[in-house]
């Protein structure tokens, strides 16, 4: 009945879209998971603005389908004897969208601004000792003590990725702070007078953009645009897209809801892949403002919390998820582990309800965001308003569009005055396997992520397995942190799973990567 219901809903809307099926074969028209609004990734996590950026920008290295970092924007680099200086040459005939050279200057810019968020760029950048300019294409990074991780963390696809931005903006606009240019160096173009928010945003291809030799793996290798234009279509009604994609009037969605596959997975014009990531559900809380500024309040949220619960609102189908998962560095993993997580193991709303009066939690509204035109978030919203409630808590829903979410969830002041206490959010297994990347276990006070968890041992502990080569005394050192998580409890895990992607046959070369990425198809 439901999927009727959407189907006759999507009729109707199809037209509202802007989509006309009588674009030529050189359009490729893609249905990104939520709308365009900020375009900055180091200003933002979201994974939409992240999508973006590997349209217009450039990394300096990649990882390909096997986790092997190789050089992207860098030609050649070398490591002194002593482990202590990196050197790198930038491809010769690099060039922004204006016409202007890619320069070393632009590299330390973008490294430094994007060092001063990321999780892996933040352990990077505390072994810096130097990052300079040696010449119009050659930059030099020296560290306090050999690290490993160097080009892995120049390589990273999850947020915040490195990507190269133009030195006047990224040297003059500081990490919190947004910057509006869109200037890129990468394989497309945005076309920003057709840019819709909202509806549409434009790109085409860079016809300037000198891809690598070596063939498309992932990230790495030749980025080479082989459409002329691409148009994403945003179409938050999910049956909306679903039918958009059996008419022929889009090609490719990137994130279909899993109650909808049924209706495409016998299509034989559709393939039905499952995005290679783990993905982990997060109930993010505010730390600054009480009653979740104390650790009982947020235990409280362990106890309430039952995953099975959410996975099967937001999922559906128990072929894409587990229904129980308490490894912080995710299940299926080498840190896999139970430790700590007993209170989530529970599911104890009266221990939850107690905790909370502990905490002197006495009925003040709680400000939970929901975003409405994020199906899977807007889904958990819901289920932790209603266990929140159970538990006697005065629950503020308040609703908005994901975009306005990815600001507001920047603000410091009191929920009260504009502020929140919780949202919903996910991370992926590309940041989450292990400690130096993983930002909900930074405890980083003011630099850590949204909802700024303040706890030295956890920053202790994380950057001891960044540093420790010992693969045993890894795992030991991270097993400490996941206990030492559960005790402070930055975020809740309410769940893990796995998502499918959806696009035509018609499509050749397409890419199976964890963040979408459209160089490399065809139609």
């Amino acid at each position: 009945m439901l999927l009727s219901y959407r189907l006759m809903a999507a009729a109707g809307l199809l037209l509202a879209t802007g989509i006309s099926s009588a674009l030529g074969d050189t359009t490729l028209r893609f249905v990104p998971q939520a709308d365009l609004k900020n375009t900055d990734p180091v200003w933002t996590t979201a994974d939409v603005t992240k999508t973006h950026a590997f349209m217009i920008y450039d990394q300096l290295f990649a990882l390909d389908e096997n986790g092997q970092v190789h050089p992207q924007m860098v030609e050649r680099h070398t490591v002194s004897e002593d482990g202590l200086a990196y050197t790198f040459t930038l491809r010769e005939g690099l060039k922004w969208h204006d016409g202007s050279p890619v320069t070393a200057e632009d590299c330390v810019a973008s490294i430094r601004r994007w060092g001063e968020r990321d999780t892996m760029g933040q352990k990077l950048m505390a072994l810096t000792s130097s990052l300079d300019v040696i010449g119009d294409r050659i930059f030099r990074l020296r560290l306090s003590r050999p690290y490993g991780l160097v080009l892995e963390s120049f390589a990273k696809f999850s947020s915040n990725a490195l990507f190269i931005m133009k030195a006047e903006f990224a040297a003059n606009t500081d990490a919190y702070t947004q910057i509006k240019s869109n200037i890129g160096s990468g394989p497309f173009r945005m076309v920003e007078a057709e840019w819709v928010p909202g509806n549409k945003v434009v790109y085409v291809r860079n016809d300037d953009y000198v891809p690598r030799e070596e063939p498309a793996s992932w990230f790495a290798g030749g980025k080479v645009a082989r459409v002329d234009r691409v148009e994403w279509l945003y179409i938050p009604d999910a049956a909306t897209a679903i039918a958009a994609l059996k008419r022929g009037e889009v090609d490719y969605i990137e994130k279909p809801e899993t109650d909808l596959i049924p209706l495409i997975a016998r299509d034989p014009n559709i393939v039905v892949e499952t995005i290679p990531l783990v993905y982990q559900g997060w109930l993010q809380i505010n730390h600054l403002h009480p009653p979740f500024d104390d650790p009982r309040a947020r235990r409280a949220l362990l106890y309430m919390v039952h995953q099975e619960d959410y996975v099967r609102a937001i999922i559906g189908d128990p072929q894409y998820f587990r229904t129980y998962c308490g490894a912080i560095f995710l299940c299926g993993t080498p840190y896999e582990s139970e430790v700590g997580a007993e209170a989530l193991r529970a599911n104890d709303p009266e221990r939850a309800r107690a905790l909370l009066a502990e905490a002197g939690y006495a009925g003040e509204p709680i400000v939970v965001m929901d975003p409405t035109d994020f199906p899977v978030l807007h889904i958990a919203a819901l289920v932790t308003a209603q266990k929140l409630r159970k538990i006697g808590v005065n629950v503020n829903l308040q609703a908005m569009d994901w975009s306005t979410l990815t600001s507001r969830r920047a603000e410091r002041k009191s929920p009260s005055e504009g502020g929140w206490h919780i949202f919903h959010t996910w991370w992926t297994s590309g940041s989450l396997t292990r400690p130096v990347s993983h930002p909900g276990v930074s405890g980083a006070c003011e630099k850590a992520w949204f909802g700024w968890p303040c706890d030295e041992e956890m920053q202790h502990l994380s950057s001891a397995w960044a540093l420790e080569p010992d693969a045993a005394e890894r795992k030991r050192i991270a097993l400490a942190l996941q206990e030492r998580v559960y005790e402070v409890v930055p975020y809740v895990p309410y769940g893990q799973w796995r998502r499918p992607l959806a696009y035509r046959k018609a499509l050749r070369g397409l890419l199976i990567t964890p963040t979408a990425v459209l160089w490399n198809v065809e139609k």
